[in-house]
């Protein structure tokens, strides 16, 4: 495995609530439905893996936010759910593993992802 990209993005929350009151549609745009009534920290920290996995790619081209889903596992760690155009462009990367983590704390939430892509075999002369 190799590392494809690194991204990190950090939201303000008091910035992304006054987004969000004076942009009411801003939360059917950006969250899927299971993502919306979510406290408002845990929205900015799933805005923020978004953000950072766009990053990560390397281009937004082609991603839409409700192709990216975070959900999290039992433990509450969570993951991204990718469907439509984001999954595509994943594919065809050659990313096979998505990790995320996300923190909210003193006002602002952060996440950070990296993707992985199994290097491809070289020949040895």
């Amino acid at each position: 495995m190799s590392i494809a990209g690194i991204g990190v993005d950090v939201v303000d929350l008091k910035r992304f609530e006054h987004a969000l009151v004076r942009t009411p549609a801003l939360l059917e745009r950006l969250f899927a439905e299971s993502e919306r009534d979510l406290p408002l920290r845990s929205l900015a920290g799933r805005f923020a893996a978004k953000e950072a996995l766009i990053k990560s790619l390397g281009d937004s081209s082609g991603v839409q936010w409700h192709d990216m889903v975070i959900v999290n596992n039992e433990l509450g760690n969570p993951s991204f759910v990718l469907s439509g155009g984001t999954a595509q462009i994943v594919a065809k990367l050659g990313i096979t593993d998505i990790h995320v983590s996300m923190s909210h704390d003193a006002g602002v939430a952060v996440a950070q992802v990296v993707t992985e892509r199994t290097e491809p075999s070289h020949p040895h002369p």
